[in-house]
């Protein structure tokens, strides 16, 4: 949730840890994958020396754009781009290597609050969900054209809703009679399908959840980038990244485990221990989550996790 501590009031979560973790090198150039309003990139910029750089991309436009008019700062450069693009732009950079990369995974507090952005369930607009919302299909567009069973595969694999089936039932039946358009709309739709509530959770939380992270191929967004990572780190150069559910921190515990385990040796091939080729990534510490104070002051970081990783010697 790449959220922003500026004057409109957004909180960079784990702004100081997340910072920290990187491990920060004054003159190296650092990755800021998830700009939103650019709260993480202004506190690398504070630890940079003149001769430092952050590399900040964001797949929103209105992300960049309030980039430019707010960070003015040479050693700033704001590229709108998304995950799987990363190699690219740092070689349009001529950046073949990094001492650092940021990522704040899912929808900024910016675009929750914006009713026509369409995240949000609590505000009327438009079906939108589209973090670029000059690419792809919308949310609206989506529903209105997907089958039941693609639909309650999609709600229940990343929504992890468990009344997945019933919840596309309900949208199907609903469509029938006019099309899907507003968010309070699908609301209003899942809440009668959803028999039971989670405690202080809305009803229609899991399916946008599931809706906006199909819509934008989020995961895949994510597996991509992290090889890119592991490829563009200098080392001891360190990835950061903060999650909010279960499936994207799936994602990055298990590719985080798989690379800082040594390689598999073939059966019957034998090895010393110390002649045993060394893992790409050491872990750095143990997963982190807001604190009580940071929960209380900005509830949407209740959910955060942190995990650090450093790139080692290994090929």
């Amino acid at each position: 949730m790449a959220q922003s501590f500026n004057s409109d009031g957004h909180h960079s979560v784990l702004l100081q840890e997340a910072v920290q973790a990187l491990n920060l090198r004054p003159g190296g150039i650092y990755v800021d994958g998830t700009f939103g309003r650019g709260g993480h990139s202004q506190r690398i910029l504070q630890e940079m020396a003149p001769t430092g750089r952050v590399v900040a991309l964001d797949r929103d436009p209105a992300a960049i754009a309030a980039g430019r008019r707010a960070l003015q700062d040479s050693r700033m450069i704001l590229r709108q781009a998304r995950f799987s693009q990363l190699e690219d732009v740092l070689l349009s950079l001529e950046v073949t290597e990094v001492d650092g990369i940021l990522l704040d995974l899912g929808v900024s507090s910016p675009q929750l609050d914006q009713a026509e952005r369409g995240f949000s369930f609590r505000q009327e607009g438009p079906l939108d969900m589209r973090m670029d919302p000059s690419e792809g299909m919308t949310a609206a567009a989506w529903l209105n054209q997907v089958g039941e069973k693609e639909l309650a595969e999609v709600i229940h694999t990343l929504g992890e809703e468990r009344f997945a089936r019933q919840v596309a039932h309900a949208i199907i039946q609903a469509r029938a009679q006019r099309p899907l358009e507003t968010t309070r709309q699908l609301a209003q739709i899942v809440a009668m399908a959803v028999r039971t509530r989670e405690v202080g959770q809305d009803p229609a939380t899991r399916t946008f959840q599931a809706i906006r992270l199909h819509i934008n191929r989020e995961l895949d967004e994510l597996a991509a980038v992290l090889p890119q990572a592991l490829h563009l780190l200098k080392s001891g150069g360190r990835l950061a990244i903060i999650s909010f559910h279960s499936l994207e921190d799936r994602i990055v515990k298990q590719y985080f485990q798989g690379h800082s385990r040594p390689p598999e040796i073939p059966r019957g091939m034998a090895v010393r221990e110390a002649e045993r080729p060394a893992p790409p990534l050491r872990l750095v510490g143990r997963a982190q989550r807001a604190s009580r104070v940071e929960v209380a002051r900005n509830p949407r970081s209740r959910s955060a996790i942190l995990r650090v990783a450093e790139r080692t010697d290994a090929s």
